[in-house]
């Protein structure tokens, strides 16, 4: 029923303002806006929209996940960015909040919103 139909996924912010400033000028994504909601435009054809939510609350799992070739050069360039690495209980991470060995090398940050995102090994 669905299988050529160009889903798209969703998130909600509680400051869209914030939200497109993180998405375009922090991450470097693509972002438009229309009727008072933001549309980030995904590498190979993906969207999500980012919808505001006055009372938001994130959720307690990864929402969204940036394949990338090197993940340790992109932790490093999003920290020079101001990005926070989020370091988990349990989870053998290194200083930058890497973590290796147990599945693909990944690193967890949030958006304005406090929306799970992270760069995972492609």
């Amino acid at each position: 029923m669905f299988r050529d139909v160009p889903a798209f996924s969703g998130l909600a912010a509680n400051d869209l303002d914030a939200a497109r400033t993180f998405y375009a000028e922090t991450l470097g994504v693509e972002v438009s806006e229309a009727n008072g909601i933001l549309t980030l435009h995904l590498g190979g054809g993906g969207r999500v929209i980012v919808y505001p939510k006055p009372n938001h609350e994130p959720a307690s799992f990864t929402v969204l996940n940036f394949p990338v070739a090197d993940v340790d050069a992109t932790v490093d360039a999003l920290a020079a960015r101001g990005v926070v690495f989020e370091r988990y209980p349990g989870f053998e991470q290194d200083e930058r909040g890497i973590m290796r060995g147990h599945g693909p090398t990944i690193a967890w940050f949030r958006d304005p919103a406090g929306n799970i995102l992270s760069v995972i090994e492609a």
